[in-house]
């Protein structure tokens, strides 16, 4: 059964990772395990006695460069990160430790997991944000 958004918990004031539960290694057979969940089981138990939030999801439309998870927190960028495994779980951690402490919302590069400094596929800007043209 698909959650609704009056379903869905809500989200807290820490960060936020969303774990696709369903991605496998482009033209592979369906599996019983995939190396999606097995990274979302990785993630989960790396936040466990932090502030992270992780959500363990189906699919988060990045196929061709799965296994795949996306950070956010409260009023920042989203980062959406490719080819992952479940040693980049700790990565996740503390990539999302990082943008919940971000003053401007953005991930920064100093600091950040080596494994997030490559493997970005996409950042997306939060909610009524607006260009400044300068």
């Amino acid at each position: 059964m698909l959650e609704t958004m009056t379903d869905a918990p809500a989200i807290g004031t820490g960060p936020t990772i969303y774990v696709c539960t369903t991605c496998r290694p482009p033209g592979e057979p369906d599996s019983a395990v995939r190396p999606g969940a097995i990274l979302a089981s990785a993630t989960v138990a790396a936040a466990a006695g932090t502030e992270v939030d992780v959500r363990p999801m189906r699919c988060l439309g990045n196929c061709s460069r799965g296994a795949s998870a996306a950070l956010r927190a409260n009023g920042s960028w989203t980062y959406l990160f490719g080819g992952l495994d479940a040693s980049c779980a700790e990565a996740l951690i503390e990539g999302a430790r990082l943008l919940a402490g971000a003053a401007d919302g953005i991930l920064p590069w100093r600091g950040r997991p080596e494994r997030l400094k490559r493997g970005m596929i996409a950042r997306i800007p939060p909610l009524g944000f607006e260009e400044i043209d300068e």
